[in-house]
């Protein structure tokens, strides 16, 4: 036999570990690499949407109807520099854009040349104009003509004007502060993984103790197996890495149209296609993880004469524990905030197996009871030996209840905002060229309404704080609103003045969304200076609301307040007719405006498409976590049951020293779920500090908007059942063993047994 056969052939005997090492680093492939394609895609879009439509300016018909191909050819033949741009979904989710590079020959660069196209029409995402058309037939498409900024409305024929041309509102830094929270939680999984994979293969390491002892008798160099054992992690990486990173894109593929109407539901901001990221990084990626897991033990001398003794390595993980608490209160920066976050768990992650051992060793020596002080003591062994799948385990509970509480508590906030929001039954468009005071005026009279039904008129447009000495102004999203009345008088308020509708009803002051009060630092009873054109009102802040899911600083006020100078960006009426039917209430609004059809929406259409986008929002993050807590689980369960198989013999003496086999049977029950109960409820502070970071710290940081802090306990009970469950399976598996004759090893330490 060869010398890589016999090293090797470990694997023969123990099958199931090489399945367990192979399906973990599979599967923590795929979780990552299908975030990092989304995440990569997402990114890409957000940089190529801001290169190409920088500064752009688009024409739109008066009349308020969709361009056409023969507005295009209109405009062409006027002398204008106009450029078509045809964005389609496609069926697996994503848009292409469609462009005319010869149309594109005349837009001005910054150097006052000509500057043509010069992207690559290869689907990522541009293509040709006559593509994108045929793909335009069967799916869903959008057409602007994007014009030359040397164009102004005069160059325009009659029936045309210029409107801004951008792909959302400006986001700031929240579109890739919300990518970097899908990242760390990305880097949470990897390192879950890497403990797991780590206690599996340091398991084999020691199960193969004796076969590397013969291995140096024979003269084999302990280098060279240090070598062979490289190669071998090399070559099983590379065989899982692979259809890993597989199953990871065909997983982005599955989820990427979910994933980008979140995207575009919380920043506006389309998904493109064909933006996903290599497989270099992922590869590299993974590769690295698993050599480093399977591998620190090369680092742990240098790391050891860094920090010297174990008393003062102790020393220095509270020291890090506690400099990483004050940094998750502190910091205002994500990234320094994720690294906070990151010292806590490992922190945690180090200090809960001591802690577990530390506490059962002191219970011992106090019990009077023989079996409990052998169980505790015992206790205190397991949690030394199997601290990595335990930490792992920790881990992930904790991960799972933080996002649990998050995504339940982002669930009914959002609901009973959005039905605040959406409280009319429909709302209907104002056309472009009507008088919405004739309309108020006919809603008035109507006997009908003023007996069961509601409304109030809604005037959307954009305003202007006025910066101080050395800060910019800031452009921000106007709401009005009225009659003030019990469509909205409903809604949540964080902060207010006294009767804040009551004086927003008579025009005397403004409210803000939370992220503008934010942003600003605005607070209620301040001063705000606005500007709507070029006139500037000074209005008191009478309210700060909640603004869930979108970043953009808003103002809500009385249609009075705003100058005849105003410029209406979109007008609607928000109504709930009542004993009325909307047909009798469009009907009579299209006499009055003398159109023949109007754009009426259904609110509670919306609210259902709302609600769907935003569970899309953290598909992710439970595929995530479940995933995670399932192998987590797993990977316990197997390291439980292959270590007591190891200790069998002495656990038989129980049997010896006079316990009946029910008895013994008891103990080792006892003894597994006193295991996974104390690292879940270690796990339990993790979490609920978890949720208070991803609540109060990261929303507010990523999204610009905070949630109620809450916890369930219901849920904490579960993840108790679960970890018990855990513990009994261990126990089922390992009293099994108790049935058939077992042979002491030679020493304790054999097969690691470890401690006696």
């Amino acid at each position: 036999m060869t010398l890589p056969a016999a090293l090797f052939s470990h694997y023969r005997r123990h099958p199931l570990q090489l399945l367990a090492l192979a399906a973990m680093i599979v599967l923590a492939t795929m979780l990552w690499t299908g975030v990092h394609h989304l995440t990569s895609q997402a990114r890409a879009s957000l940089d190529q949407s801001e290169s190409a439509v920088a500064e752009r300016q688009q024409v739109a018909r008066t009349d308020g109807s969709p361009v056409t191909v023969d507005d295009f050819v209109e405009l062409r033949r006027a002398g204008l520099c106009v450029m078509p741009w045809l964005e389609v979904s496609e069926p697996e989710g994503g848009r292409v854009v469609g462009v005319d590079p010869l149309a594109a020959g005349c837009f001005q660069a910054p150097g006052g040349q000509e500057s043509p196209w010069d992207g690559e029409l290869d689907g990522r995402p541009f293509v040709d104009i006559s593509e994108a058309a045929e793909l335009a037939r069967e799916q869903g498409s959008e057409l602007s003509l994007l014009v030359s900024d040397d164009h102004s409305k005069a160059d325009l024929p009659p029936g045309y004007q210029l409107v801004p041309f951008s792909v959302g509102p400006a986001t700031g830094e929240l579109g890739d502060s919300f990518l970097l929270n899908l990242d760390a939680l990305g880097v949470l999984v990897l390192l879950i993984t890497a403990l797991l994979v780590r206690s599996v293969y340091l398991l084999g390491l020691a199960q193969r103790r004796d076969s590397f002892a013969l291995l140096y008798r024979f003269g084999v160099p302990r280098g060279r197996v240090n070598r062979l054992l490289v190669v071998e992690i090399l070559l099983l990486a590379a065989v899982c890495v692979l259809p890993g990173i597989w199953l990871g894109r065909w997983l982005a593929a599955g989820l990427g149209s979910g994933f980008g109407q979140a995207l575009e539901g919380l920043f506006d901001q389309p998904l493109y296609a064909g933006q996903g990221g290599s497989w270099l990084v992922p590869l590299v990626t993974m590769m690295a993880v698993i050599l480093v897991a399977c591998l620190a033990d090369f680092l742990r001398p240098i790391f050891r004469g860094l920090v010297g003794g174990n008393r003062r390595y102790g020393g220095v993980v509270l020291l890090v524990l506690v400099a990483g608490l004050a940094l998750t209160v502190w910091v205002t920066d994500l990234l320094w905030l994720f690294i906070a976050v990151a010292m806590v768990f490992v922190a945690a992650g180090i200090l809960a197996p001591r802690l577990i051992a530390s506490l059962a060793d002191w219970r011992s020596g106090h019990d009077r009871d023989l079996q409990a002080r052998w169980r505790h003591r015992e206790l205190a062994v397991l949690a030394r030996r199997l601290a990595l799948p335990l930490v792992a385990l920790q881990f992930a509970m904790a991960m799972v209840l933080a996002v649990q509480a998050l995504v339940t508590t982002f669930e009914s906030t959002f609901d009973r905002w959005l039905a605040q929001r959406l409280e009319a039954d429909y709302y209907v468009e104002v056309p472009e060229s009507a008088d919405a005071a004739l309309a108020l005026d006919w809603l008035a009279e109507q006997p009908g309404l003023s007996a069961s039904g509601l409304w109030h008129r809604v005037i959307r447009g954009r305003a202007t704080l006025p910066g101080g000495e050395d800060e910019e102004e800031t452009r921000v999203d106007v709401f009005a609103i009225g009659p003030v009345g019990p469509l909205v008088t409903g809604w949540e308020l964080f902060e207010s003045a006294p009767q804040p509708w009551q004086r927003l009803q008579q025009g005397q002051g403004v409210m803000v969304n939370e992220q503008l009060a934010r942003r600003q630092d605005i607070a209620v009873g301040q001063t705000l200076t606005v500007l709507f054109g070029s006139q500037s009102f000074e209005l008191p802040v009478l309210a700060i609301y909640p603004d869930y899911g979108r970043p953009a600083g808003e103002i809500l006020i009385h249609p009075s307040v705003l100058p005849a100078e105003f410029e209406t960006g979109f007008q609607s009426l928000s109504v709930s007719p009542g004993n009325l039917s909307i047909e009798a209430v469009t009907d009579g609004l299209k006499g009055v405006w003398q159109v023949e059809a109007l754009t009426v929406r259904d609110n509670r259409a919306i609210e259902e498409l709302a609600s769907a986008i935003f569970d899309q929002t953290f598909l992710l993050t439970r595929a995530m976590t479940t995933l995670t807590l399932i192998l987590a689980a797993i990977a316990l369960l197997m390291m439980g049951w292959v270590f007591f198989s190891t200790r069998a013999w002495y656990f038989r003496l129980l049997v010896v020293w006079g316990l009946s086999r029910r008895q013994a049977s008891v103990q080792l029950v006892r003894l597994s779920v006193s295991l996974t109960g104390a690292i879940a409820l270690l796990a339990l502070p993790l979490g609920v500090w978890l949720t208070w970071v991803l609540v109060h710290r990261i929303n507010p940081i990523a999204f610009g908007w905070s949630l109620p802090m809450a916890v369930y306990p219901g849920f904490w009970l579960e993840l108790g059942v679960l970890s018990m469950l855990i513990g009994l399976s261990i126990a089922f598996l390992m009293s099994r063993q108790l049935k058939s004759p077992t042979v002491a090893p030679v020493n304790a330490n054999a097969l690691a047994g470890g401690e006696r």
